[in-house]
């Protein structure tokens, strides 16, 4: 594939990885925040929620649509194992976060959202681009 057909490629990934980023981590960010806010779920616990909604929608989501056509696909178990990692550094990642920012810092049940809405999403875009799905 030439540069120009490469950096299309990208950025087609990247747009699809958002649209359906932004759903799977929408999903997660509630399932956070809800039980956090409106429950009085302790803010880590609530987080592990998340994770679960969000990874649970995530892998058939990303696979099938994010990074169709992307990368060797004759290594499911592999990917799957992968993608699971990748997964547990995005909660790794959002409990950071959480455990900072509403534990130390005493912030609002809201704080961790920014992050987890901006930064955890780039971060496992780069490693299912590379790592899981490349």
């Amino acid at each position: 594939m030439d540069k120009a057909g490469a950096l299309k490629s990208l950025f087609g990934q990247l747009f699809r990885f958002g649209m359906v980023g932004a759903f799977v981590t929408a999903l997660g960010v509630l399932a956070y925040y809800i039980p956090a806010t409106y429950f009085g779920v302790a803010p880590l616990l609530a987080n592990l929620l998340g994770y679960a909604v969000a990874v649970a929608f995530g892998y058939v989501m990303h696979s099938r649509i994010s990074f169709a056509g992307h990368g060797s696909r004759d290594e499911p178990g592999r990917r799957t194992l992968r993608f699971f990692i990748v997964s547990l550094v995005s909660l790794g990642l959002n409990s950071l976060f959480v455990g900072v920012l509403t534990g130390p810092l005493a912030g609002p049940t809201w704080w961790p959202v920014i992050p987890m809405l901006f930064v955890t999403p780039m971060v496992t875009f780069t490693l299912n681009r590379q790592w899981v799905f490349g």
